[in-house]
C-alpha cells in the first residue's frame, strides 16, 4: 500500500490524487498539511483524510507517509521537495517544477542522492492520447516533421493576490499554462530546443499575461509555443504537427477525458479519431505507483524535468522578462 501525504490544502488535489487514489486498492491518502492546522483539519474532514498537520515539516516527518504530493505555489516547490526527499520520501511535484532551472537541478540532485523518485506532474503525458500522438508521428505517415504549433490559453482575470499573477510566487502565463506546450513539443521531438525569438505582454506586476516563442530543434523542426491568460479568451489547448506529407491536429491534450479530438490528414483525406482512457490523473498515479514499487521509469523525471525548466528560463530571457 502506497501512502500519500499532500503538502498544501490545494484545490487541485482532489482531482489530481485524492479521487484517483480512492479508485485504487493499492494507494491511500494518509495526511494533509497546511500552514494552518485549522485549514488542514477542515480539508481533511471534507476529503476523508485521517491525519492533518499544521506544518509541512510535520507531514514530511510522518513515518507512515511513503510519497509526498507537493501542491504548493512554485516558489515553495524546491524547498519542500528537497526536504521530503531528504526525509526519505518519494515526491510527485506539481508543474512548473520550480522557479528556475537552478532550483530544478538541486531538486533532481537531491533525488539522486536520496535514492528516491522525483516526478513532475505533467499528468497529460501519461494518457493514451499522448501515446497515440507519438505513434502517429513515429509511423512516418506525416513524412518529415517540419513545424509544430502548440498553445494553452485560458482567461484568468488579473488579481494581484493570485499566485498565477505574482512573479515572486511563480505566476505568469508561461509558468502556469505554457509549460504544457513547451513539454509537448520537447516530448514529441525528443530534443532540446534553441530559442529563436520570444515576446510577451506583461501584467501590472511585471510577469507575463501572454507569451509567444519560436523554438528550433537540432533536427530542424520549428515550434511555435503560445500561452495567454488575457481577458475574454476561451479555454484552448491544442497541438498541430505539420509534416511534408500530412498533418495531425489534436485538441484538448490537457483534459482528454472530458472530450478531445485527433484529426490526421494525409493526401487530402481526413481521419478523425479519439482515444479511450481514464482521467489523466488516474494514468499518472498508475505510473507513479509502478515507479515506486518496481523501479519502472516514468516520462517526467530526471533529464525531462531539467529540459523543461531550462527551456522556460530561456524563453523568459529571450522575451525580456527578469530572471526568477
Amino acid at each position: 500500500m502506497l501512502t500519500i501525504g499532500i503538502l498544501g490544502a490545494a484545490g487541485i488535489a482532489p482531482a489530481a490524487v485524492i479521487r484517483p487514489a480512492a479508485r485504487r486498492d493499492d494507494t491511500v491518502i494518509g495526511a494533509v498539511a497546511s500552514r494552518s492546522l485549522e485549514a488542514a483539519e477542515q480539508y481533511a474532514s471534507i476529503h476523508g483524510i485521517p491525519a492533518a498537520y499544521g506544518s509541512y515539516q510535520a507531514l514530511i516527518e510522518d513515518p507512515a507517509i511513503d510519497l509526498v504530493y507537493v501542491a504548493l505555489p512554485p516558489s515553495e516547490h524546491a524547498r519542500w521537495t528537497i526536504a521530503a526527499l531528504q526525509a526519505g520520501k518519494h515526491v510527485l511535484c506539481e508543474k512548473p517544477i520550480a522557479m528556475n532551472s537552478g532550483e530544478a537541478e538541486r531538486m533532481v540532485a537531491a533525488a539522486e542522492q536520496a535514492g528516491r523518485r522525483f516526478i513532475e506532474a505533467f499528468h497529460d503525458r501519461y494518457h493514451p492520447l499522448s501515446r497515440r500522438i507519438d505513434e502517429v508521428v513515429a509511423s512516418g505517415r506525416l513524412g518529415t516533421i517540419r513545424r509544430l504549433r502548440a498553445d494553452f490559453s485560458a482567461e484568468n482575470l488579473f488579481d494581484p493576490r493570485s499566485l498565477r499573477h505574482v512573479p515572486e510566487l511563480g505566476g505568469g502565463a508561461l509558468m502556469d499554462l505554457g509549460c504544457y506546450p513547451v513539454h509537448w513539443v520537447r516530448a514529441l521531438t525528443g530534443e532540446e530546443p534553441m530559442i529563436e525569438s520570444a515576446s510577451g505582454t506583461p501584467n501590472p506586476l511585471g510577469t507575463d499575461l501572454g507569451i509567444a516563442a519560436e523554438l528550433r530543434f537540432p533536427s530542424g523542426i520549428i515550434a511555435t509555443v503560445t500561452a495567454s491568460m488575457e481577458p475574454g479568451l476561451p479555454l484552448s489547448n491544442y497541438l498541430v504537427v505539420e509534416g511534408d506529407e500530412g498533418t495531425l491536429e489534436v485538441n484538448n491534450l490537457v483534459f482528454p477525458s472530458s472530450g478531445h479530438s485527433l484529426r490526421e490528414t494525409v493526401d487530402g483525406i481526413d481521419r478523425p479519431s479519439t482515444v479511450a482512457g481514464l482521467t489523466t490523473y488516474d494514468h499518472q498515479l498508475e505510473a507513479v505507483v509502478a515507479a515506486v514499487e518496481t523501479g519502472a521509469p516514468t516520462l517526467t523525471e530526471g533529464d525531462d524535468i531539467l529540459g523543461n525548466a531550462r527551456t522556460i528560463d530561456a524563453i523568459y530571457a529571450a522575451a525580456g522578462f527578469p530572471a526568477r
